[in-house]
């Protein structure tokens, strides 16, 4: 077993394209019109979908994308009309920002320490 994907329901996918464009510094890998829009993260991808795309009642599900650097990713997120919500250190491990795009949908942004 191995993790597909992970998306988040959109009601303005243009919108939301542009956002998370704008945040993850990629340009989309798949356009459905207005149903899927797709990332490609490594191994994993990262999709935008329409109410009538997603499994029905989808909720609760929230996003963990890597950077080396949490200081821009944060400007990335603001700059592109979405909210930091608070950083919070792990210790050794390390940190995390608590975001949300335009719409209100939670995601992470997660950054290791240095070693």
């Amino acid at each position: 077993m191995r993790l597909q994907s992970v998306h988040t329901v959109t009601r303005n996918m243009d919108g939301a394209e542009r956002f998370y464009r704008t945040v993850l510094d990629l340009a989309p890998s798949f356009r459905d019109e207005e149903h899927w829009c797709q990332f490609r993260l490594g191994d994993t991808g990262f999709a935008l979908s329409s109410i009538g795309e997603a499994a029905p009642g989808a909720s609760g599900s929230v996003a963990v994308f890597g950077t080396d650097d949490l200081d821009k990713a944060a400007s990335r997120v603001t700059a592109a009309g979405g909210a930091v919500h608070g950083r919070r250190d792990m210790g050794s491990h390390g940190a995390v920002l608590n975001c949300a795009d335009p719409e209100g949908n939670p995601f992470q942004i997660f950054a290791r320490h240095a070693a």
